[in-house]
């Protein structure tokens, strides 16, 4: 009973795709405002879409090497991993507690 139903299920998905490309390919061959509209946003997207794939192509490397920075500056140009002297926390645990005064 599950394999008929899963046939069915399968069958049903097809026949929607199927005709959703039939209207789809009618709509496209039509002479209408909208779809004019469509084809132009359509490719107004692909023609974007591959000029970023291209940019990316051509400066990746160099956006990639502005964004981590070597050296010692570490990650996005800040601290470096390992701090050569402690001075905040390590400082302030030996003081005394200052407290505030209104």
């Amino acid at each position: 009973m599950e394999e008929s139903w899963d046939f069915e299920f399968l069958s049903r998905m097809v026949d929607s795709l199927v005709s959703f490309l039939s209207e789809f390919v009618d709509d496209w061959l039509a002479n209408d405002m909208r779809v004019a509209v469509f084809k132009i946003l359509f490719s107004w997207l692909v023609i974007s879409l591959v000029a970023i794939h291209f940019a990316w192509k051509v400066y990746g490397n160099t956006v990639n090497d502005m964004y981590y920075r070597q050296g010692t500056g570490g990650q996005n140009g800040g601290t470096p991993d390992t701090a050569p002297n402690l001075s905040g926390w390590e400082s302030a645990a030996g003081d005394a507690k200052k407290t505030h005064r209104e």
